[in-house]
């Protein structure tokens, strides 16, 4: 039997602590409708600790990612304040179960934005965009998780990091992007690797958070989701994804 409220408990527990858990899909047979349920309820837990949303992650924003997972549609999680991580900063390896790094690009709204609306329709509402990396964390023991259990997680998410905001008036369809590790590349690909251009990432987050009853709100940070594979991080790393014509962000992580 499915229960909201316990999973929601579980997956949230985890997260705060950075401790692993069992497949909940083990214990419980449950829907992706289920699942993003539980994904709203382990997130209003963390406002009633006084964290606020400040935005949205897109996820299996690769065409061959969508395939090989049997998806039709992609999959989306909630930002809060809390998982900003400030440019260049220190992350506490120990606060994480799995993570990795994944270079991104970060839309910021200049308006709210409801969906369906066209690319052209979402740039419009974008007030700048930035370089960005995602940490992701599943907390599933062994990173063994199904497609629910991975929304029940918050999609994975769990921080983000921004660079500097730039006017969105760049040709932001093909820009190369490097993650780095230590000054060494790890990671080389294209925005175009997000959708065939990010934008429609963009618009279909809007479409999306309609679907659920809310719109984009204004000064929302919009994560357009990953344009290479993650790399797993390691304590002592220096992570840094540059993006042509758009700067650089990046982090370090703790030893343990």
């Amino acid at each position: 039997m499915v229960n909201i409220n316990k999973m929601a408990e579980i997956v949230d527990d985890a997260a705060r602590v950075g401790k692993s858990i069992p497949q909940l899909s083990n214990k419980y047979d449950y829907t992706l409708e289920d699942a993003y349920n539980v994904q709203a309820a382990s997130f209003q837990r963390r406002l009633a600790r006084g964290e606020k949303q400040v935005g949205m992650k897109m996820g299996f924003t690769s065409r061959a990612k969508m395939i090989q997972m049997g998806l039709t549609d992609l999959v989306w999680g909630r930002l809060s304040d809390e998982m900003l991580v400030e440019d260049g900063d220190e992350i506490n390896f120990n606060k994480y179960v799995h993570p990795r790094a994944e270079p991104e690009l970060a839309f910021l709204l200049k308006k709210s934005l409801e969906g369906p609306v066209t690319a052209t329709e979402a740039l419009a509402a974008v007030e700048s965009v930035a370089p960005a990396i995602e940490i992701i964390d599943s907390r599933y023991k062994k990173f063994k998780f199904s497609l629910e259990d991975v929304v029940a997680d918050n999609s994975s998410s769990s921080g983000f990091v921004l660079g500097a905001w730039n006017k969105p008036d760049v040709d932001l369809s093909n820009l190369g992007m490097i993650l780095e590790v230590n000054g060494h590349p790890v990671q080389i690909g294209s925005s175009a690797a997000i959708l065939g251009h990010p934008v429609r990432s963009l618009a279909h987050a809007a479409r999306i958070s309609t679907q659920s009853g809310r719109k984009l709100e204004k000064g929302w940070i919009i994560m357009a989701g990953g344009a290479t594979a993650a790399h797993a991080l390691v304590p002592g790393d220096y992570v840094r994804n540059v993006v042509e014509d758009l700067g650089f962000t990046g982090f370090t992580v703790s030893s343990r």
